[in-house]
Parts: structure tokens; C-alpha cells; sequence
């Protein structure tokens, strides 16, 4: 089976949509895609890949087409429409007096379909806000409550290295980031300085937090004692590429060991 990974409308997550042989989307390309409600569209993220007949956790939907003028010229009066329909989620969010923060907004392809994206501190019941909006917008309502990553993800921005953020372009799924990988990395444990936009630990502390992990098998600790020439001594600094110890004798000198790979 031949598939391309395609993020769904804007904000939406990445999924595999089979592509049949008389169809080429090229990376960047907006495609129409079957749904299981309907139709939706979305921006083809990677080449084309064969997958084998595996087990899914999710079926696999198929491309139906590249994006026409005419479809691009209805995702963009879509766009245009949704600003309207968020003015109105606001204004009966209030109304009903609801805890929750209103994100952004989705048409899907056809407009059959509103996707609201909220954040709140806990649970919202939100079935009469529901309610109102079906029936004022003639449409399937679906609100679905996301996390301060998911916000940061939908609002895009830039990091501390001046780059777009990772998990607007590349990231698919959030994967758990802990202060044990800076602190493994020699990074400073002062949150405001690893911490992203969304006011959590930067995903990007994970990627080579296995490498660090592999690297600094055999090393002894920051802070830990040991024997030089059988001279007590602490370690103070560590290079875990060029596996290299600095050590502070107990007079006062300080010395460099190389441990063997």
C-alpha cells in the first residue's frame, strides 16, 4: 500500500492516507481526502512510502484528489467564513458563562463539520453551548478540549534557537520531556530557561537525550568522589564526547582523567 503522511485542514493531526496510482502529491501539496464523515482536506508532510499489511490502530482513508483551484478557492472562503463563527463561540461562551479559553476554530472541507478548540482548568460541560451553536450555524459541533502544547502547536511561534516551533512543522505526537534529561545534559534547572512558549519543558530536550544517556555509561557523576593515584578527589566537570572527568584533589589541584570507551 502506497501512503503519504498528511496533516490534516490547519491545526489537525497527522495521519497515513493511502494514494492509488494515478495520483502524485508532491510535499507541500493540498489534497482532498476521504473522512469517515464526509470529506476534508489537508497539506501532504512527506514522500510516498509503502507500508505492508499491517494491523492499524486507525483505518487508513485514501486521497481523493489534488486540490483544484476551485477546492483551494473554498478551503480559503472556509478560512475567511470561520472568523465570523469564532465571534459567535465567544459571544456564546459568555453568554452561558463557561471557564474555558476558545483557541481556534475549523471548518471541514464541505462545511458540514466545526471543530472548536478550547483549553480550561478542568472539565467543562458544554452540551447547551453546544446546543446554540448547531443550531445558529447549521452544522455537525465538535468541541474538543486540547493542552497549553496543543495551543502552542495551533498558535505556531519561535523558540529560544530563533527557529520555528517543532511542534507547528514536524512533531506528530507529544512525547514526555522530564527535568532528569537536562539535568543528564549539563543544561541549567532553571525552568524559565528550558521551557518553551507553552510554559513546559522544551520538547527538543528529548532528542538526544538517549545519546547522552549512551555516553555517559562508565562516567562517574558531577559531584561524585574519587581516587586519583589514591588521592580523594570530586568531580567538578564532565565531557561526556571527549570522556573526560575533571577532578578537584584534595588539596586544591585539579586534574583531567580519560576513561576508555
Amino acid at each position: 500500500m502506497l501512503v503519504v503522511p498528511v496533516r490534516l485542514r490547519e491545526a489537525g493531526k497527522i495521519s497515513l492516507f493511502e494514494v492509488s496510482d494515478d495520483i502524485k502529491p508532491k510535499v507541500g501539496d493540498f489534497v482532498i481526502v476521504e473522512q469517515e464523515r464526509g470529506l476534508d482536506y489537508g497539506q501532504v508532510l512527506g514522500e510516498t512510502e509503502t507500508i505492508t499489511d499491517v494491523i492499524q490502530e486507525e483505518p487508513i482513508y485514501k486521497i481523493i484528489r489534488i486540490a483544484t483551484p476551485e477546492d483551494l478557492n473554498q478551503i480559503d472562503k472556509n478560512k475567511r467564513r470561520i472568523k465570523g463563527v469564532i465571534n459567535l463561540c465567544l459571544k456564546k461562551i459568555a453568554e452561558h458563562k463557561l471557564d474555558m479559553k476558545l483557541i481556534d476554530a475549523e471548518y471541514s472541507f464541505d462545511r458540514t463539520k466545526i471543530i472548536f478548540y478550547f483549553t480550561a482548568e478542568g472539565r467543562v460541560d458544554f452540551r447547551e453551548l453546544v446546543k446554540d451553536l448547531a443550531k445558529a450555524l447549521k452544522a455537525r459541533i465538535e468541541l474538543r478540549q486540547i493542552g497549553v502544547r496543543d495551543e502552542a502547536k495551533m498558535l505556531g511561534g519561535f523558540g529560544p534557537c530563533g527557529r520555528t516551533l517543532c511542534c507547528a512543522t514536524f512533531l506528530k505526537d507529544f512525547e514526555p520531556v522530564t527535568m532528569r534529561m537536562a539535568k543528564e545534559q549539563n543544561l541549567p534547572l532553571n525552568p524559565t530557561k528550558i521551557s518553551g512558549l507553552c510554559g513546559r519543558l522544551m520538547c527538543c530536550l528529548g532528542y538526544e537525550a538517549d545519546i547522552y544517556r549512551e555516553f555517559s555509561r562508565g562516567l562517574p557523576k558531577i559531584g561524585e568522589l574519587v581516587f586519583v593515584e589514591g588521592v580523594k578527589g570530586r568531580v567538578v566537570d564532565l565531557n561526556i564526547f571527549k570522556r573526560t572527568a575533571t577532578v578537584e584533589l584534595e588539596d586544591g589541584r585539579r586534574t583531567k582523567i580519560v576513561y576508555k570507551k
